[in-house]
């Protein structure tokens, strides 16, 4: 005889099946990780095409036919632009650390005697006794494998942003055919646009406290004559996009390396210093100014999202970790049944944006807009 559900029963039910489901989404991810990894780049990408495309038609009056090819040329040219800066700036510096090799070694003993002397140590360890227990032919094995990993990445990000460029035509028919409601249609509509928006957003206001981020640092690095400044310096832009450790190794990178060229401690000082104050800077005045209510994600969220997409995905994880977290409070936002998750995503329990300035056309300007617009006029 079969037992009528009780709503006790029906709620722990419905909960096993959504655990169980979270679990195997997660599993699908983390199985998946060398399709979907390139593919999500590859969207990002795409919502930065959409972006530069819409602003070079707003604002600076571009015709429609060639805004979009401008807009795929910048995007596609800046990705490829910034694969061969890291691939021959990390030559570059590692022929240069090969023909300083015979001296880093003295120089770091040097650095561990006055450190020990500082903290009372008598006896203290050379370097060689430090390195002695490392693997480092396993750590370059490891980071030419790595290399050669986000260069076939590379390859297959552009072959998905390919397809989704030839795909962009017939989006707006999948749209209306999925949604046939009016209504419907009109709420997935906004849910699209208010993720768009929070992507785009977050990756223009990283890029442009990144660029002041890194004249700074460059002004500083050339001042005290830090070898490869430029190589620093779009590694510092680049790891900006990382929360949370990419300020870490901005701030610190520079300085420690400047520790083993120069003779004198003071170098580094001035690395340290200055590099630790622009962040401070930028990171809670400028930043929370250009970032409004956009970017309303709560920092133990952010926090979260980059160990979780950082053990799924790698390094490219943690790049896309914050977008993706803009993303999932915005679709989560939505539904009632998941609503509450997207209050504990946000910042101050609202995970809807504030209504934002009209960009001309009766339609809400995304943030990527607003924020661009404040610099050009």
């Amino acid at each position: 005889m079969k037992l009528p559900l009780t709503s006790d029963t029906a709620l722990a039910s419905r909960n096993a099946l959504v655990l169980t489901a979270v679990v195997a989404a997660g599993a699908t991810l983390y199985w998946l990780r060398d399709i979907l990894t390139p593919l999500a780049m590859a969207i990002f990408l795409m919502i930065m095409i959409a972006g530069i495309e819409r602003w070079l038609i707003n604002k600076a009056r571009v015709p429609v036919r060639f805004a979009g090819i401008a807009a795929v040329g910048l995007v596609v040219v800046g990705f490829l632009g910034s694969l061969w800066i890291i691939v021959d700036g990390a030559a570059g510096f590692f022929t240069d650390a090969t023909g300083v090799a015979g001296s880093i070694g003295p120089r770091l003993d040097r650095i561990i005697l006055d450190i020990s002397g500082m903290v009372g140590m008598e006896h203290p360890p050379t370097f060689q006794d430090l390195m002695a227990g490392v693997d480092v032919r396993g750590w370059l094995t490891v980071a030419a494998v790595q290399v050669q990993g986000a260069a076939s990445g590379a390859f297959f990000v552009l072959i998905y942003l390919g397809f989704l460029i030839a795909s962009k035509q017939g989006f707006k028919k999948k749209i209306i055919n999925m949604f046939p409601d009016r209504g419907r249609r009109h709420e997935a509509v906004e849910v699209f646009e208010r993720v768009r928006g929070g992507v785009e957003g977050y990756l223009w206001v990283q890029a442009v406290t990144g660029v002041m981020i890194c004249l700074v640092a460059w002004i500083l690095m050339r001042v005290v004559g830090l070898q490869n400044a430029e190589f620093w310096t779009f590694v510092i832009f680049i790891v900006g996009f990382i929360p949370i450790l990419g300020g870490a190794i901005a701030g610190l990178a520079p300085p420690l390396f400047a520790l083993v060229q120069f003779e004198s401690y003071w170098p580094a000082m001035i690395l340290l210093i200055g590099l630790q104050v622009v962040l401070f800077v930028v990171g809670n005045v400028v930043q929370p100014r250009m970032q409004g209510d956009n970017q309303n994600i709560d920092p133990i969220a952010v926090l979260l999202a980059l160990a979780f997409w950082g053990k799924m995905w790698g390094v490219a994880g943690m790049f896309l970790s914050t977008p993706l977290a803009v993303m999932a409070m915005a679709i989560l936002a939505e539904f009632k049944s998941s609503r509450w998750m997207a209050v504990l995503l946000s910042g101050d329990g609202n995970p809807y944006a504030e209504k934002g300035d009209d960009n001309g056309d009766g339609k809400k300007a995304s943030l990527f807009e607003r924020v661009l617009g404040k610099f050009t006029r």
